[in-house]
């Protein structure tokens, strides 16, 4: 134990010696160990770094933006439905035919099958029902002025 002590002592601190397998590890080190060895620096990520934050933010702000118009999408729908589905009718709807919708004297909306070049109401829209019983509206020729 005291001739380890010495040996320990002796030896500088540059030097790379392995106390438990009893040699030198100089040559079994990933990386040089001498004084005139270069220098080992960190690599600059920093670029890297605020590239990848760019595109990922990018990415994301991307996505955001589909989702939002996904969902005003969807707000429409509804409010499409909403509006068909209050509204006065007195037959049953048929998948895949178009409907025209109008207000009324009273300004209430009501459902008809008469094209809105062959009658006077004022005309709010075309929709067709859905196989998944939601109204999508539909582009109608019109000799009248729409209210939006």
């Amino acid at each position: 134990m005291e001739k380890n002590k010495e040996q320990k002592k002796k030896r500088p601190d540059l030097v790379v010696y392995d106390e438990d397998k009893q040699r030198y590890g100089a040559a079994f080190r990933p990386y040089a160990t001498n004084v005139g060895a270069p220098q080992i620096k960190l690599p600059n990520n920093g670029s890297w770094k605020s590239s990848q934050i760019y595109k990922a933010n990018k990415h994301l702000k991307a996505k955001y933006e589909a989702i939002k118009a996904e969902y005003e999408e969807l707000l429409q729908v509804l409010e499409y439905n909403e509006l068909v589905t209050n509204a006065k009718f007195t037959f049953e709807p048929i998948i895949g035919e178009t409907y025209h919708l109008y207000n009324n004297e009273k300004e209430e909306p009501f459902l008809s099958i008469i094209d809105p070049n062959s009658c006077n109401f004022v005309y709010l829209g075309s929709f067709r029902l859905t196989s998944d019983y939601l109204w999508e509206r539909v582009e109608q020729k019109v000799d009248q002025q729409l209210p939006e």
